[in-house]
């Protein structure tokens, strides 16, 4: 009787499945392939492998034929030991395999195993050239670097250095780091970092303040109310001018003045003293500068200072101080300095303990986890004792400082 044929579905799914099947061997042996130290070698194991094992299908197919005819049971006798001599053969040829499966548990605990490194660019070779003064091979370093890794930071920073140190090409830098800087994907800090740097250079090697504040504006229009854009508004209230610059860079020789001769012998040295600065000069300054650049951190806590410490004038200090707190995206560590600052003055200018308390607690309430606020709790157990100490020493001064200029007007904000 003639068996039922296969319906055309079934031997379409055989099929399927049969190549299923074989691409999958082949991928398998493909990524073996690419993940081996030795290709060449591992493929004659390979073919090695197959010449062995068509022995053994040889060897196999004789010896079940010879049991077919009735030869005696010598003949699986023979066949057995074919097996082991077959089987040290594969052995050999996969000793260092079946080694390292074995060893590779163990020494993937110092090594990291098979996990793949991310590929990243090497400077090194440009970095030499740089140091042995072949600057133009060095750029060419770095350009082959930055068409496998176009994104890369330290290659375009690199570029962008040799550029404007050692070619005298700051256009070529300021291009280099704007195109860059318009690159999708990067990050503020990076964009951020890259910008200072090029104001540095337009400073330092173009003496060009304009050119250095239009750079820093560009991170406070890209990243407005960011700690970037605060740090790039700080820059700019302390660039040099262009005499400040000139002078930095060439610096005039320093004149000695000839002493004063036996100084012992003199009644009184009182006016050989360095003349102090004026307070009412120095917050006028202050004062003037906060209206041009009413987001100087550093100017406006100098200013606080200057009002509690000559003036005793806690609500003056108070003010320039919760005017630098209230600023959005300050830097936590500054935060909190600013806070310990006001304590200090309230605890100095009879402010009371309540008043010293509330703002110690503003740390607090921050991040109660952080090591700033341990601190603050544990200046709170002793702030009564810190009171008691500037009560004892505190010398309460009368009198009207309306001549002024600094005090009146109210915010300088």
């Amino acid at each position: 009787m003639t068996p039922a044929a296969k319906p055309a579905y079934a031997i379409v799914l055989d099929v399927t499945l049969l190549l299923i099947a074989v691409g999958l061997v082949l991928w398998a042996l493909w990524r073996w392939l690419k993940r081996s130290d030795s290709p060449a070698m591992l493929i004659v194991q390979w073919i090695l492998t197959l010449i062995t094992l068509a022995g053994l299908y040889g060897l196999v197919r004789h010896i079940d034929t010879q049991i077919a005819g009735g030869t005696n049971a010598a003949v699986a006798f023979y066949g057995v030991g074919s097996l082991v001599v077959i089987a040290l053969i594969l052995t050999v040829i996969w000793r260092h395999n079946i080694a390292g499966l074995i060893a590779k548990p163990f020494s993937s605990l110092y090594d990291g195993g098979d996990t793949e490194v991310d590929p990243q660019a090497f400077y090194s070779i440009a970095i030499t050239k740089r140091k042995r003064g072949k600057y133009d091979e060095a750029v060419k370093e770095i350009r082959k670097q930055l068409k496998h890794f176009p994104k890369d930071l330290n290659g375009h920073m690199l570029l962008a250095e040799i550029q404007a140190e050692h070619l005298n090409d700051l256009p070529g830098a300021e291009l280099t780091i704007h195109r860059f800087c318009q690159q999708p994907g990067h990050t503020p800090p990076n964009i951020a970092f890259a910008l200072n740097a090029l104001a540095d250079w337009h400073l330092k090697y173009a003496l060009d303040r304009e050119a250095a504040q239009r750079e820093l504006e560009t991170i406070v229009q890209q990243f407005p109310e960011t700690e970037y854009s605060q740090a790039a508004l700080q820059r700019i209230a302390h660039l040099a001018g262009r005499e400040q610059l000139l002078a930095a860079h060439d610096r005039p020789k320093m004149a000695v003045p000839h002493g004063v001769e036996s100084i012992g012998l003199l009644h009184s040295t009182g006016h050989l003293m360095p003349k102090a600065t004026d307070p009412e000069a120095l917050a006028l300054e202050f004062v003037k500068h906060l209206e041009q650049f009413p987001q100087d951190a550093e100017a406006r806590e100098k200013l606080a200072c200057l009002y509690a410490d000559h003036y005793k004038r806690l609500d003056l200090a108070a003010d320039q101080l919760e005017q630098l707190i209230a600023e959005p995206n300050q830097p936590t560590r500054s935060l909190v300095r600013w806070l310990n600052l006001l304590a200090d003055f309230q605890v100095r200018l009879g402010a009371g303990y309540d008043a010293a308390w509330l703002t110690l607690g503003r740390i607090i309430e921050m991040n109660p986890t952080a090591p700033a606020a341990d601190m603050a709790r544990n200046r709170m157990d002793l702030l009564k004792l810190e009171l008691r100490s500037k009560e004892k020493s505190r010398a309460i001064k009368l009198g009207s400082y309306e001549q002024n200029i600094g005090l009146k007007g109210g915010s300088t904000h």
